[in-house]
């Protein structure tokens, strides 16, 4: 049984066959996901009702993305108030994905990590979990955590794909780390590496559907169901089976969440 610690299921590239995805990921052996939805994208919550109709046990998280955050200049209290009603909304588990991102800098650095630490300190009030965006902002990112996490914010580094050291810094937070299908990419051998000396109770994998694809879909819509193929790369990583990595990811997905809270099978409607 395997899960899928973060994907885009409300995103438009799902909207024409969303019900064949879920049933491919039932299939696959995909038991569980995590919906990411932008908290201030009124299209993907329109399409919450469809994601819940074709995958009944997916559970969802909302934030607001660093890309997004230039719209909240001067105004950081509004993007509190969105994510709060958001997380109302769809009874979200957690709060992602948000943090900075430096490669794109679609919105200011200082506003990035103003919106980012506002969205920090609210996951420690609701005492939820946060799942993080990080790109070329490794030191900040981990600043912000610690400063604005006062010690008490949880969560999980999405889509990681930094060094030991990166690793390690998530780590000394009690973070878990999510891999993505750039692990099975030919020239992502130093991620395999790292992977291979991870923490067992600290791993998580994902797709990010639709985006980032594994090999051998490289190139293709992403979805749930291609996760297996992480998984399987980063069991040769480690040198376990599929069955028992694919075991500790759904039980480090349950400890994340809350055991109550993951659902224990997909019930696809086809």
């Amino acid at each position: 049984m395997a899960i899928d610690s973060h994907c885009h299921l409300a995103d438009a590239a799902f909207e024409g066959d969303l019900a064949a995805v879920a049933s491919r990921a039932h299939e696959a052996g995909v038991t569980d996901a995590v919906c990411i939805l932008s908290s201030d994208t009124e299209e993907e919550f329109a399409r919450v009702d469809a994601v819940r109709a074709a995958w009944p046990g997916v559970v969802f998280a909302t934030a607001i993305h660093p890309h997004r955050a230039g719209e909240y200049a001067g105004r950081v209290a509004d993007a509190v108030r969105v994510v709060r009603e958001a997380v109302t909304r769809v009874s979200a588990l957690l709060l992602g994905e948000m943090g900075l991102d430096y490669h794109y800098a679609f919105a200011p650095r200082d506003l990035q990590r103003e919106v980012f630490a506002a969205q920090i300190a609210l996951a420690v009030e609701l005492d939820l979990p946060v799942a993080i965006h990080t790109r070329e902002a490794t030191d900040d990112t981990i600043a912000v955590l610690r400063e604005a996490g006062a010690g008490r914010v949880r969560g999980v580094l999405h889509c990681f794909t930094g060094t030991a050291e990166d690793a390690r810094a998530a780590l000394d937070l009690g973070f878990y780390l999510s891999i993505p299908g750039i692990v099975t990419f030919p020239k992502a051998g130093a991620l395999r590496e790292v992977v291979a000396g991870l923490p067992a109770d600290r791993l998580l994998v994902e797709t990010d559907a639709p985006y980032l694809a594994p090999v051998p879909h490289r190139g293709k819509r992403n979805e749930p169901a291609f996760v297996v193929e992480t998984i399987r790369q980063v069991a040769a990583a480690r040198g376990e089976t599929f069955d028992d990595l694919s075991r500790q990811v759904r039980s480090n997905l349950q400890d994340f969440l809350g055991a109550s809270r993951v659902d224990t099978s997909v019930k696809a409607v086809v």
